[in-house]
């Protein structure tokens, strides 16, 4: 099924939609996007979405196709109701559902082999943990707190990690995922691997807390 994402600034369309099919989505993705803004205090950014290795941000050398936010969309704010979002995202229909990275909650983004193992020593162990996903392209992106990408060289260091060669990485400031379950760069849907609950959404644990044993499954996993 193809997708349109339109704008006052220009619209990308990508094979043709049903109406009554695109009005389905569009309230699904309404919703969805009302539940991160409302009950998880999240900002949400509509994102462009791909199909037959084609952006609907209308570029044709576009490096991340359908993994990267519109640049003509402004974000949807933490605590915008479920009305402004249907009137917000209705500018956008079919975009993808995005979450800024740096503000309430900052990623520390694997392999998902690596954080599948890594998540359940660390449920075992008791450890606090935050909402956490894994995309179609294999990887698993583990939310901390805001902040914990900048610290990452710093608390590798101190951990005896910082001369490994880890697949392991922060995303902080300026960077987005795909919030579940989202199409991610025309592969299929993001998913959760630990979906969200009110204490961890809003409050996510420190890296420093996680990043242990994240680093040691993902070291392994290199071997």
């Amino acid at each position: 099924m193809g997708f349109t994402i339109g704008s006052s600034r220009g619209i990308r369309e990508i094979r043709p939609v049903r109406t009554g099919s695109r009005r389905r989505g569009q309230t699904s993705d309404c919703t969805a996007v009302a539940e991160f803004t409302g009950l998880w205090g999240w900002d949400v950014r509509p994102g462009a979405r791909a199909a037959d290795g084609q952006c609907s941000c209308g570029k044709a050398d576009c490096p991340a196709p359908g993994a990267h936010p519109l640049d003509f969309a402004a974000h949807v704010p933490a605590g915008a109701t479920l009305g402004q979002v249907t009137r917000a995202w209705g500018e956008f229909p079919g975009a993808a559902v995005l979450l800024p990275t740096g503000r309430t909650f900052d990623v520390l983004d694997v392999a998902e082999s690596a954080g599948r193992r890594a998540l359940v020593r660390m449920e075992r162990m008791g450890i606090p943990l935050g909402p956490v996903t894994a995309t179609p392209d294999g990887r698993a992106q583990f939310l901390v707190a805001p902040g914990s990408a900048a610290e990452l060289p710093a608390l590798l260091y101190r951990m005896g990690w910082d001369d490994a060669d880890l697949d392991l990485r922060g995303l902080g400031p300026g960077a987005h995922i795909t919030a579940p379950p989202s199409d991610h760069a025309g592969l299929g849907p993001a998913h959760w691997l630990r979906a969200p609950a009110l204490d961890s959404a809003t409050n996510p644990p420190p890296a420093r807390l996680l990043l242990g044993t994240l680093a040691y499954v993902s070291h392994r996993s290199g071997l």
